[in-house]
């Protein structure tokens, strides 16, 4: 028996994941994912919807700052650069879904990027810790998705 709260449990198993973690196949499938979130995210730079929060976001520029997918003419700071990269991949939901309903990369690989952007130049991290970054984000989603009664609720709902 452990004293352990389930939030306590919860930060230590997602603190304790490591490149050792990344097995081949979760490497090979989260390729896949990422290359799959990047297509309709440059697919989606085209959407009315990108277009506004692109031109909304110009005004946050700084010296830290992250790509804007599709766009080589102007950088955003990452927390910005994220925000538009995001609304891109799902701004015609082809973004990847798990069930219940949930768009797993769309919401982490447009921050794990951004973020890993943002790191001077010395600090930059390697391909295999961006692919940590991301799987930690898809666990973290995924976990939460399995707590939430709500989301369990919604196949009932629709």
């Amino acid at each position: 028996f452990s004293s352990q709260t389930i939030t306590g449990n919860f930060a230590s198993v997602i603190h304790g994941l490591n490149t050792n973690h990344l097995t081949d196949q979760v490497i090979q499938r989260s390729k896949r994912m990422i290359l799959d979130t990047l297509g309709v995210g440059l697919l989606g730079t085209s959407t009315e919807v990108c277009h506004k929060v692109t031109q909304y976001s110009k005004i946050y520029s700084s010296d830290i700052s992250s790509t804007v997918w599709g766009h080589l003419d102007f950088r955003l700071p990452p927390l910005y650069a994220a925000f538009v990269n995001g609304v891109a991949v799902h701004s015609m939901d082809f973004d990847d879904t798990w069930h219940p309903a949930t768009h797993p990369s769309g919401a982490v690989l447009p921050a794990v990027i951004a973020l890993s952007e943002a790191f001077p130049q010395k600090k930059k991290i390697s391909g295999l810790d961006l692919l940590l970054a991301f799987n930690v984000g898809i666990e973290v989603q995924g976990r939460l998705l399995r707590f939430s009664s709500e989301a369990r609720n919604i196949p009932k709902r629709y």
